[in-house]
């Protein structure tokens, strides 16, 4: 890699994502991990739908969900008693702008080496057993220095190295919150032979403990989760396949079933705390090393993944020249509100799902989250609100997710928006004949930073049905600029404005 590139520091989903969004834009990336092999270990085991449309984007999300399952009812137990079976997202069903209804249960592990994989057709690999213990930078680079006394030297280096980043610690950024040492929770990966394994099995007791345990998909395992078993002075015992038997025996009340084949314990503490910044200079955070929180809702990955997508093409755009540094100044005002609502979401469902146990009636699905992903309003990167003239402001603002829509293309086959706005960059929907020569002269004149289409104007798309108008509220002639992280960056009638937005980006103004 030259000097001129991006070193990622971390090779989860986050660091993972961040590369291949790099590398699909043709910029330069180096990507290390301190363990020398990948783990097979469970961890954060679901997709949000948002999630999935980030990586339909990647180019994964056909892989995923083939390794996955979106279907998995929660069986209930109380007290050794069969409750119900229920699946919460049993009435959810797709709709043309937004196509995944529901998630996708997935091993980490088993996503990671999905992206690795995708990763691999761009020619870059993970460099394993590559420590990272500092940094030295200045303003035209940054230089790691390896646990081995190496050192690696990029125009950028992005820490994704977790909760006990290094990177973070060698910032100097504050990592505000709470450690709570009284709540904890032992999770690994067993098997369970003679359970069912086509739902999620969870048993609780009227003293508010119990085991859980979820079949994970493509493998003869499940997640056990519980609280731990304790010493005589009340701390937790370490994680251990004896003190699951035990838990699973006192709670389950199954009996004849063993425990085996134990390839991950895990012994996990309430820590909600989260970064004051997320970029010094040339090097910036992303997922745990940023913000970590209560593993209920599953949102630690896919809060990752999406903060990797939002940073991806800012990033890209700084090191090609295309773009001012002052660009990357927006990846920190987007995404730390964003982080700061998942730890708060996080710990209330913590919250709600401590006493959801306790109820016969009720159960961990009581606690869903509501959906992530849905835009940046307050971003200086969006555009002043739609007006009432073009479109309905109502239904789409400029910073929110853009919607998928079912089209035709210029063959009269069949193609959605999200399929469209797979290419890389900014993307230019022209609404109506009326807006056919702007969409020629903005595409020819920013074709570096822009791909732009007609629709229902004669040429490249026709939006047959109406959905596409429908999810972007609108009701006339209309030019709507879609970010490359697939957010809404204008709606307008003025050729001017797209111009000036486009501009815009290439000069961006740093932070005061």
């Amino acid at each position: 890699m030259t000097d001129d590139g991006v070193l990622i520091v971390g090779a989860g989903p986050t660091g993972l994502t961040l590369a291949i969004e790099l590398a699909r834009r043709g910029a330069g990336v180096r990507i290390v991990d301190a363990a020398p092999v990948p783990h097979r270990e469970s961890r954060g085991k679901g997709l949000q739908p948002r999630t999935l449309e980030v990586l339909e984007d990647v180019g994964i999300t056909r892989r995923a969900l083939a390794a996955g399952t979106t279907r998995m009812p929660f069986r209930k137990y109380f007290d050794g008693a069969h409750v119900n079976d229920t699946d919460p997202f049993a009435d959810a069903r797709p709709t043309p702008d937004a196509p995944y209804e529901r998630g996708v249960l997935i091993g980490q592990w088993q996503v990671e080496k999905l992206l690795r994989e995708r990763l691999a057709e761009f020619g870059v690999g993970v460099e394993g057993g590559t420590e990272v213990t500092g940094f030295e930078q200045d303003e035209d680079g940054v230089t790691a220095v390896l646990a081995d006394g190496g050192r690696i030297s990029a125009a950028y280096l992005v820490g994704c190295d977790g909760g006990r980043s290094r990177v973070r610690k060698a910032m100097g950024v504050r990592f505000d919150g709470t450690t709570d040492e009284t709540q904890s929770m032992v999770v690994g990966d067993v098997g369970a032979e003679g359970i069912s394994r086509d739902v999620w099995h969870q048993w609780f007791a009227s003293d508010g403990s119990g085991v859980m345990l979820c079949p994970m998909p493509g493998t003869d395992s499940f997640q056990f989760q519980a609280g731990p078993e304790l010493d005589a002075s009340g701390d937790p015992l370490p994680p251990s396949l004896e003190s699951f038997q035990r838990i699973f025996d006192r709670y389950a009340r199954v009996p004849g079933i063993t425990l085996t084949d134990p390839t991950w314990l895990s012994l996990w503490r309430v820590n909600v705390r989260m970064v004051d910044r997320m970029r010094v200079g040339r090097v910036l955070l992303a997922g745990d090393a940023a913000h970590i929180h209560p593993i209920a809702g599953g949102l630690g990955m896919n809060t990752g993944i999406q903060d990797a997508y939002n940073l991806g093409w800012k990033l890209a755009l700084a090191t090609a020249g295309q773009a001012s540094p002052g660009l990357l100044d927006t990846y920190e005002e987007e995404r730390l509100p964003v982080a700061a609502w998942t730890l708060g979401i996080s710990t209330d469902l913590y919250a709600r799902v401590r006493e959801a146990v306790k109820e016969p009636g009720t159960g961990v699905e009581a606690a869903a989250p509501p959906p992530m992903g849905t835009g940046y309003r307050w971003s200086s990167l969006a555009a002043a609100a739609t007006p009432a003239a073009i479109g309905d402001p109502a239904v789409l603002r400029p910073g929110d997710r853009a919607p998928d829509a079912p089209c035709l293309d210029a063959s009269g086959s069949p193609v959605r928006l999200f399929q469209v706005y797979v290419d890389p960059r900014f993307t230019l929907l022209g609404f109506g004949a009326e807006a056919a020569d702007a969409v020629g002269k903005l595409g020819a004149e920013h074709g570096d930073l822009l791909q732009a289409f007609t629709v229902d104007g004669g040429g490249d798309l026709r939006d047959h049905e109406g959905h596409a108008r429908r999810a972007y509220g609108v009701t006339g002639p209309a030019l709507v600029l879609v970010r490359p992280d697939n957010h809404m960056a204008l709606l307008t009638l003025e050729p001017a404005e797209v111009a000036d937005y486009l501009t815009r980006i290439t000069t961006f103004p740093p932070k005061e």
